[in-house]
C-alpha cells in the first residue's frame, strides 16, 4: 500500500465508485423499465378490449332500433331499406366478437364472453320471430313479442356488454396495483444497494486518508525544521509514492540550501571589500561631472535668451501675416456679398417683369367686365321695369372696371420706373465687384509678402532652437552622468550594507551538525565616506542589472530614473582576492546615450536620493525570506 501511488490509489477508488453505481443505476433501470413496459401492455390491452366492447354494444344497439321500427312501422319501404343495414352490422358485430375471442383472455374474460354469446343468440333468435310473425301478416303478434321479449333481451344483452367493459376496467386496475407493488421493490432495492455502496466509499476514504495524512505530517515537520533555519535535519523514507518523493525532495533542498548558505557567507566579505573602494572612486567622479555640468548650464542659458529674442520676431511676423490674411478674407467676403447683391437685382428684376404681365392680365380683366356690364345693362334696359335694378347693379360693375383698369395702368408705370432703375443699381453693383476683386488681389499679394518674411524669420529661429537643443542634450547628458555616478556611489554604500545584513542573516542558519556563522572581519572595516544617495538593489541570483540612463525632457517633468539596461558589467576583483584595487568601471557598465529630448533645454537633473533612500529600506526583507 506504501508503495502505490496516490494517483493509483485515488484512481482505483474512482473506478471501484463509478463500477458499483452503473451497477446500481442499470440494475434499477432495468427493473423500472421492465415494469413500465407491463404497465403499458396491461393498459394497451384494456383499451383494446374496452374499445372493442363499445363498439359491439353501439352496432347492437343500432340494430335493435331499426328491427324495432320495421316491426312497429307498416310501411314496407323502410323494412326494404333497413334490411342489409341490420345484415351488414350484424356483420360486423361478427367480426368484432371474433377479434375479441383472438385476444389473450382470462376465465373470468371467458366466462363474460360466454355470457354474451348467450345474450346475442336469445335476441337475434327474438328478432327473427318478430319478423316471421310480421311477415305472416300478424303486426299486433309481432309488436307485441317485441316490446314485452325482443326490448328486454336486448337490454341484457347490452348489460353483458356493460360488465365486459367494467370487468376490464377491474383487471386494469389490479395490473397497476401490482406494477405499483413491484416498482416500490425496485426502490427499496436501490436504496439499500446505494447505503452500501455509501458505507464502503466512507470505509476506503478513511483508509486513504490516512495513508495520505501520515506522509504530509512527516512532511509538514521536515519543512518547519527547514523554515526554522536548521539545515541538519535529517529524514529518510522508504515509501515509494509522491509523498516519499516529497519527503526525499525536502532533504535534498536542506542539503542544497547548506551548501549555499556557506558559499554566501564566503562571498559577503569580498563584496564588503570591493563596494568601499568604489563608492571612493565615485565620489570623486561625481564633483567633477558637477562642475561641467555647470558650466554647460550657463552656455544653454544664453542661447535661451537668444532663442527667445528669435521667437519674438517670428512670433510678430506670423501676426502681421495673420492681419493680412484677415484683411484678404475680409475683402474677399465684400466681393461675395457684392455679388450676391447683383445675384438679388437681377431676381427684383425678373419679379418686376412678372408684375407686369400680371397688371396686363388684370387690365384685361376690367376690359372684358366693363363689356359684360356693358352687355347686362343693354338686357336691363329691354327687360323694362324689370330690370331696372339690374341696370342699377351693372352699372356700379362698370364703374368699378374702369377703376381697375385705371389702377393697373397706374401700377404698371410705377412697376417700368422701377425695372429702369433697378438696371441702373445692378450697373453700379457690378462696378463696385470689379473693385472688390482689384482689393482683393493687392491685399492677397501683401499678404504673400509678408508669408516669405515669416518663413525667413521661422527658419532662423529654427537653426538657433537646434543650437540651444544641442546645448541643452550635452547639459542633460552631463547631469544623468552625475546622478548616475552618485546612484553608482549609493549602490556601492547600499551593496556594502547589505553584505553586512547578508552576514548577519545567514549566521541563523545551522549547518555541519547545528554549528552556525559568526560575522566575518571585512565587514568591520573603516567605513567610506557615505554618498548622498543610498539606493538598495534588489540582489540577483547571478549577475548585476546593466545600467541604461533615460534622458529628461524638461526641468518640469520627473528626475532621470535609475537606469536599468545597459552592457554587463565585469566582476569585481575583490570577489576573487580580498583587498585588490577595484576600479569604479568596474562597479557597471559605461551608460548608453541618452535619446535627444523633446523640448529646449533643461535644468541639471536632480539627485535620487530620495528616492534611493525610500528603495534601501525594503532590502532586508528579500534576505530575510530566503
Amino acid at each position: 500500500m506504501k508503495n502505490l501511488r496516490i494517483s493509483h490509489k485515488l484512481w482505483g477508488a474512482v473506478v471501484a465508485i463509478v463500477i458499483a453505481l452503473a451497477a446500481v443505476v442499470g440494475t434499477s433501470a432495468y427493473r423500472s423499465a421492465a415494469t413500465q413496459a407491463r404497465s403499458a401492455q396491461v393498459t394497451a390491452d384494456m383499451a383494446m378490449r374496452v374499445e372493442a366492447a363499445l363498439r359491439w354494444a353501439g352496432l347492437t344497439e343500432t340494430n335493435a332500433a331499426r328491427t324495432q321500427a320495421i316491426i312497429v312501422s307498416s310501411d314496407p319501404a323502410m323494412e326494404a331499406e333497413f334490411k342489409d343495414l341490420i345484415a351488414a352490422t350484424s356483420a360486423q358485430i361478427t367480426e368484432v366478437q371474433k377479434s375479441l375471442e383472438a385476444l389473450p383472455l382470462s376465465e373470468a374474460d371467458k366466462a363474460q364472453m360466454a355470457a354474451i354469446v348467450a345474450a346475442r343468440k336469445t335476441m337475434t333468435e327474438l328478432r327473427a320471430r318478430a319478423r316471421q310473425l310480421k311477415a305472416d301478416g300478424q303486426q299486433a303478434e309481432a309488436t307485441a313479442l317485441v316490446k314485452q321479449s325482443y326490448s328486454p333481451a336486448v337490454a341484457a344483452y347490452l348489460q353483458t356488454l356493460r360488465d365486459f367493459v367494467q370487468l376490464q376496467q377491474r383487471n386494469a386496475q389490479a395490473g397497476q396495483q401490482a406494477v405499483a407493488a413491484e416498482r416500490l421493490v425496485t426502490v427499496r432495492v436501490g436504496a439499500l444497494a446505494v447505503a452500501l455502496l455509501v458505507a464502503c466509499m466512507v470505509a476506503g476514504a478513511y483508509v486513504l486518508i490516512r495513508s495520505i495524512q501520515q506522509p504530509l505530517a512527516e512532511a509538514n515537520a521536515l519543512a518547519a525544521r527547514i523554515a526554522g533555519g536548521d539545515l541538519s535535519a535529517t529524514q529518510t523514507s522508504v515509501r515509494g509514492d509522491e509523498l516519499g518523493d516529497l519527503l526525499r525532495s525536502l532533504q535534498t533542498m536542506g542539503d542544497s540550501l547548506g551548501r549555499m548558505v556557506q558559499q554566501v557567507r564566503r562571498s559577503t566579505d569580498s563584496i564588503a571589500i570591493a563596494s568601499a573602494e568604489i563608492a571612493a572612486g565615485n565620489q570623486d567622479l561625481s564633483a567633477r561631472t558637477e562642475q561641467t555640468s555647470s558650466n554647460l548650464q550657463q552656455t544653454a542659458a544664453t542661447m535661451e535668451q537668444f532663442s527667445s529674442t528669435l521667437q519674438q520676431s517670428a512670433g510678430s511676423a506670423r501676426e502681421a501675416s495673420g492681419l493680412a490674411e484677415g484683411a484678404s478674407g475680409v475683402a474677399r467676403r465684400g466681393g461675395e456679398v457684392v455679388a450676391q447683391v447683383v445675384s438679388t437685382m437681377e431676381e427684383i428684376q425678373q419679379s418686376s417683369r412678372k408684375i407686369e404681365d400680371i397688371i396686363g392680365v388684370i387690365d384685361g380683366i376690367a376690359f372684358q367686365t366693363n363689356i359684360l356690364a356693358l352687355n347686362a345693362a343693354v338686357e336691363a334696359a329691354r327687360a323694362g321695369e324689370q330690370g331696372r335694378g339690374f341696370a342699377v347693379v351693372a352699372g356700379e360693375v362698370r364703374l368699378l372696371a374702369g377703376r381697375s383698369a385705371e389702377a393697373a395702368r397706374e401700377i404698371k408705370g410705377l412697376i417700368g420706373a422701377s425695372v429702369e432703375r433697378v438696371h441702373a443699381g445692378s450697373r453700379l453693383v457690378q462696378d463696385a465687384g470689379a473693385t472688390m476683386a482689384d482689393i482683393v488681389q493687392s491685399v492677397q499679394r501683401v499678404t504673400d509678402m509678408i508669408g516669405e518674411v515669416t518663413a525667413a524669420t521661422s527658419q532662423q529661429s529654427a537653426g538657433i532652437s537646434q543650437v540651444n537643443q544641442a546645448v541643452g542634450h550635452l547639459d542633460q547628458m552631463t547631469q544623468q552622468n552625475a546622478a548616475l555616478v552618485e546612484e553608482s556611489a549609493a549602490a556601492a554604500q547600499s551593496l556594502r550594507e547589505q553584505a553586512d545584513q547578508l552576514t548577519r542573516t545567514v549566521s541563523v542558519f545551522r549547518v555541519d551538525h547545528g554549528a552556525g556563522f559568526a560575522p566575518g572581519a571585512a565587514a568591520a572595516q573603516a567605513p567610506v565616506a557615505a554618498p548622498t544617495a543610498r539606493l538598495t538593489p534588489r540582489p540577483a541570483p547571478s549577475t548585476p542589472p546593466r545600467p541604461a540612463p533615460r534622458a529628461v525632457a524638461a526641468p518640469a517633468k520627473a528626475p532621470a530614473k535609475v537606469p536599468t539596461q545597459g552592457p554587463r558589467p565585469t566582476p569585481a576583483p575583490a570577489l576573487q582576492a580580498a583587498g585588490a584595487p577595484v576600479s569604479a568601471a568596474a562597479a557597471g557598465g559605461r551608460p548608453a546615450p541618452a535619446s535627444p529630448p523633446s523640448s529646449k533645454g533643461s535644468a541639471p537633473a536632480p539627485k535620487p536620493a530620495a528616492a534611493a533612500r525610500a528603495t534601501a529600506g525594503g532590502g532586508d526583507d528579500d534576505w530575510t525570506s530566503f
